[in-house]
């Protein structure tokens, strides 16, 4: 049987290339599993439909899926609330607060399976059924788990040691690197900013902004951790600040 390339593998997005990244991508269980997924949940919507409704989610699908990542990633997964409580701690950790503390490390920019599937699920399928039914649910999920492999992929880019040719995918990058390593209560989409400029939470410069002490921990600071001590101790330690040479990283954008 051939070894899963993931398998006691640790992967730092600053030392990779791009090929060495497609196959780290290609080869990550959550990525295959989505995937996988998506081809069941098609077939189901093709199989099961009685007219063209079930295509519907496809546009609608890629026209909500922005504005549920951006109230996500802002109210929930940057929102202090889970880390206070024992239960949601670990949750919490995993989902956004390691990859915050290491943006360059592989495995936990990755969505976990447990978290991201249901999210996508009752983001995708409650308006599929609405629209459609049950074809309408199956092609709204299998929408949501593409859109989903592509959004992991371009947050992949925007961290990895690459600078795209395209100067849309540069500009991506930028921001999103800056809300990373200067100001994480900004810029909270991953390949449309148009719901931050709508909500006020866009900027497009560093000087726009005073630099934030909290980028890398996410206000978990050791005062906090203090008080909630349960993401420091699965943690090993106390949350820290963040590796040396990390404003002049956001100011490149590279």
């Amino acid at each position: 049987m051939r070894k899963n390339r993931w398998q006691g593998r640790s992967y730092d997005l600053g030392r990779m290339t791009l090929p060495e990244l497609v196959k780290a991508y290609a080869t990550y269980p959550a990525i295959q599993t989505y995937a996988m997924l998506a081809v069941l949940s098609a077939g189901l919507a093709i199989f099961s439909a009685a007219d063209w409704r079930p295509l519907m989610m496809v546009p609608v699908v890629m026209a909500v899926y922005p504005v549920a990542w951006y109230l996500l990633h802002r109210y929930v997964l940057h929102g202090r609330f889970l880390y206070r409580s024992r239960t949601m701690a670990p949750v919490w950790k995993r989902v956004h607060f390691d990859h915050h503390q290491d943006p360059h490390r592989l495995e936990v920019l990755f969505g976990a399976l447990w978290t991201t599937l249901p999210t996508v699920a009752m983001v995708t399928m409650p308006l599929g059924a609405i629209i459609a039914g049950l074809p309408g649910a199956a092609a709204a999920f299998a929408t949501g788990l593409v859109v989903t492999c592509f959004y992991e992929f371009a947050h992949c880019i925007q961290h990895l040691n690459f600078k795209p040719r395209s100067r849309l995918l540069r500009r991506m990058k930028e921001l999103h690197l800056l809300h990373h390593f200067h100001h994480e209560s900004g810029n909270y989409g991953i390949t449309s900013y148009l719901v931050d400029r709508l909500l006020g939470t866009y900027y497009g410069k560093a000087r726009e902004r005073q630099r934030s002490p909290h980028v890398y921990n996410l206000g978990y600071d050791r005062e906090e951790a203090a008080r909630y001590p349960w993401v420091a101790e699965l943690s090993g330690g106390p949350p820290r600040d963040g590796p040396p040479g990390a404003t002049k990283q956001a100011a490149s954008g590279d």
